[in-house]
């Protein structure tokens, strides 16, 4: 629960928790568990799937079918190798960039949702390339945060669910302007 691959879970409880409601008050369902929430008069779905990383895209796909949401109004908040520990992208559509639960999540319903990639950055060491590199990066995500990072965890969950209270009041290009660079961010 701890570890850096889970970063996009713990930005939705943060939400969970800005908003009103916490962790309990989700419950089961397409695989995942489930939250509607009101934020400033739009229904919000908080939606964290429950089946395999790598598989996220079919509870993805059942809640989007069941709520009648086009993919242009999907948040996908995920872990990011390729920023440093806690800095914010925002991002419309693209690839998956080697994110397994990317991938399912395109291939189940098109690449053309929004993103928000929050930075774990990558672990120092063997080759690009390498088999040695693979694992490194593998065992970073899949470890937990260490600590000092989680001295800085809670302020960069709070700027991360700012920016996704910024996507649904301002739209995407706002929150582009605002978070998608280097001054004020969580380290």
């Amino acid at each position: 629960a701890g570890n850096r691959h889970n970063v996009g879970f713990m930005v939705v409880d943060e939400l969970a928790s800005r908003w009103g409601a916490g962790r309990s008050a989700f419950r089961a369902k397409f695989g995942s568990e489930l939250l509607q929430v009101d934020h400033r008069g739009q229904r919000v779905q908080l939606q964290k799937p429950q089946e395999y990383m790598n598989v996220s895209g079919g509870p993805v796909q059942r809640a989007m079918a069941f709520f009648r949401i086009p993919p242009s109004h999907v948040i996908v908040i995920h872990d990011e190798i390729d920023l440093p520990f806690l800095r914010l992208r925002v991002k419309v559509g693209g690839g998956h960039g080697g994110h397994n639960g990317l991938r399912s999540i395109s291939q189940a319903i098109g690449a053309d949702y929004l993103r928000l990639r929050v930075g774990v950055g990558r672990p120092q060491g063997a080759p690009a390339g390498t088999v040695a590199a693979r694992e490194r990066v593998t065992g970073h995500v899949l470890g937990d945060f260490g600590r000092s990072e989680l001295a800085d965890l809670p302020a960069g969950l709070s700027q991360a669910a700012m920016a996704i209270e910024t996507i649904l009041e301002k739209g995407a290009t706002a929150a582009m302007n605002e978070f998608n660079r280097d001054v004020g961010q969580v380290k």
